[in-house]
């Protein structure tokens, strides 16, 4: 299990299946442009959307939709008439869906709150969002939603030093909400429980691994024995799994052109 970057000046890279999570469309900080790009330059014979695609809360709260969100969408939608397996697998934010489920779109996609996965090696994988397993989320509601006014106030931080960084030529990108996420304590013990609790639920019911998102942290990693795959996502890190036509897991950091 190897990371790389993929720039996209490449051509079109074939995968077996793809698998990406939180972009939050219908947010000003959904990374949709550089994912519409990523889809165009890539192909698979499934697609895994592993939650928070469209954003209810930030939606309730101030919708921003723009024709790029719109244009994501087409595009998944497309690659479906061509064939491509397509699984919705909800989150808690576009939790607006899970009284529908399961729901069929057509013969090429469905919508789940989880699903199972078996890759080229034979191994059986669990994919779920995660949010199941955050205590935060599933007990506490308003305290979830506090959070995540506050990841936003981090983002927008982040574009003002981003500007600032521009002015004074520095090229280099710095996040501070990632700085927060990486090194701040109570951050740290929130990741390390949600990895440790999702890979002992994949244990206890006879899976080799486990593929989510939710945290905002790409990561491929061993724990215990259960191979533990995370997204990453389209707010920030721009980040995909993939397994590849010989089944191989990887972990692909977009930079665009």
């Amino acid at each position: 299990m190897t990371k790389y970057e993929f720039s996209g000046d490449e051509d079109p890279i074939a995968f077996r299946s793809i698998f990406i999570s939180d972009l939050h469309l219908g947010t000003r900080f959904s990374q949709a442009e550089e994912l519409l790009d990523f889809l165009k330059f890539t192909n698979s014979e499934n697609l895994y959307l592993v939650g928070d695609v469209i954003d209810g809360w930030a939606i309730k709260r101030k919708i921003k939709w723009a024709q790029s969100h719109s244009d994501v969408i087409q595009k998944i939608l497309r690659k479906a008439r061509k064939g491509t397996n397509v699984f919705y697998i909800t989150g808690n934010h576009d939790d607006f869906l899970r009284s529908f489920l399961p729901l069929g779109l057509g013969d090429r996609i469905a919508v789940v709150d989880e699903v199972d996965y078996t890759s080229l090696n034979n191994e059986r994988f669990f994919i779920t969002h995660g949010d199941f397993f955050d205590s935060v989320t599933m007990t506490k509601r308003w305290l979830a939603i506090l959070g995540d006014l506050g990841y936003d106030l981090l983002l927008n931080i982040n574009q003002l030093i981003g500007w600032f960084r521009k002015k004074m030529r520095y090229h280099s990108h710095w996040s501070l909400s990632k700085y927060v996420k990486d090194n701040v304590k109570s951050s740290i013990s929130f990741i390390t429980d949600f990895e440790h609790i999702l890979s002992e639920h994949a244990k206890r019911n006879n899976y080799d691994g486990v593929i989510c998102g939710h945290i905002h942290k790409a990561e491929i990693r061993d724990i215990e024995g259960i191979k533990y795959l995370n997204c990453g996502d389209w707010v920030e890190s721009c980040t995909a799994i993939v397994e590849t036509l010989e089944g191989e897991f990887r972990i692909i950091r977009w930079l665009g052109h």
